[in-house]
């Protein structure tokens, strides 16, 4: 299958490229704009294949789009390009919009004006658009989040995500094109852009600097590893319905707290001193509008396509912990020039 994947350098897009390619032989154009979490190096397992295809452009670029669909004539395009850090859009949300509102619309209408010029239809033609949990905002101590959820986000970020999602369904209904929808919870895994809570708490830990936990660290997530999820992409890719949402979570609900210290048992393990990893963790100040918990009911997909996430929580942060340790050479430039670790989204910022 000949498939453009948007924001294929980043750390799902990227992971969903290897699996592509190198397990599933699909043919991957990827459209990138290679902002600040945008890195080539995340794709250099499959940047020689002849499968493999590279356009820098911003999603945002009808003309581009267009051009891009025209020279490639792909027969489905996967949409994960998107800014994707809450702290980031506390206090940048125009440029969210932009991409993740903007360019999400811009990817829909290129895909209409591309099946009907083409006469493709629903069998002919894939558009699956990568979402998040957050969208349904906060759960309580009890319940998950299921496709019927009713959207409730909380952050600038995920608002945005939310009102991508609500395109995307309106395109299929009202100009039937063929989209599918999926909504996953928090990815983890090797090649992740040091801003997030895990690596960047490996890398904290391993520079021996304050590892930093918001409010008392009883905010829960359900963990997803990365590869997991990608596999799950290309099941809902080859085999899902058009018109459907399916969510994509690992059953592995964890707090805050209980995320850092797993981490920092690991590095006790992995990378001893005299002074345990532990002594490391600081409590800071809550991030405004921080969601308690997320927890994802993944039955639907499991049921109804097959899939089953392989990784425990254990087992996930284990190799994650392990390949940062081992891959320097990924981090590193980003740590000196990116991102060095600094506090990002206060209000007012």
């Amino acid at each position: 299958m000949r498939v453009i994947v948007t924001g294929g350098a980043g750390f799902i897009g990227s992971a969903v490229c290897r699996h592509f390619i190198a397990d599933l032989g699909h043919h991957v154009v990827v459209v990138d704009k290679l902002t600040y979490a945008g890195n080539v190096a995340s794709l250099a397992l499959v940047a020689s294949s002849p499968h493999f295809a590279f356009e820098k452009h911003d999603i945002c670029d009808g003309a581009a789009m267009a051009a891009i669909f025209e020279k490639y004539q792909p027969e489905a395009i996967v949409h994960l390009a998107a800014e994707s850090h809450v702290d980031r859009s506390i206090s940048g949300s125009d440029l969210f919009l932009k991409t993740n509102v903007v360019g999400t619309f811009t990817l829909l209408e290129t895909a209409r004006r591309y099946i009907a010029s083409a006469k493709k239809n629903a069998d002919d033609f894939r558009f699956v658009h990568v979402s998040t949990d957050e969208v349904y905002g906060s759960l309580g101590e009890d319940g998950l989040f299921t496709e019927a959820t009713a959207y409730d986000p909380s952050s600038p970020y995920s608002a945005t995500k939310a009102a991508s999602d609500h395109l995307a369904k309106a395109w299929h209904r009202t100009y039937d094109v063929p989209v599918i929808v999926s909504n996953c919870s928090n990815n983890y895994g090797p090649y992740h852009f040091p801003e997030k809570l895990i690596p960047l708490v490996i890398l904290n830990a391993l520079d021996r600097k304050p590892l930093p936990v918001y409010g008392d660290g009883s905010n829960v997530r359900d963990w997803l590893f990365v590869d997991d999820h990608a596999r799950a992409l290309g099941i809902i890719l080859a085999t899902g319905r058009p018109g459907e949402t399916y969510n994509i979570g690992g059953r592995n609900e964890r707090t805050n707290i209980e995320v850092v210290r797993q981490i920092c048992s690991w590095m006790d393990r992995l990378r001893p001193n005299d002074a345990s990893h532990h002594e490391l963790i600081s409590f800071v100040a809550d991030r405004p509008g921080h969601d308690q918990r997320y927890a994802i009911d993944a039955s639907k997909l499991e049921t109804d396509l097959g899939w089953r996430a392989r990784e425990t929580f254990e087992t996930g942060i284990e190799k994650t912990v392990q390949w940062y340790l081992a891959r320097e050479d990924w981090w590193q430039p980003l740590r000196n020039k990116v991102y060095g670790g600094e506090r990002l989204g206060l209000v007012g910022a």
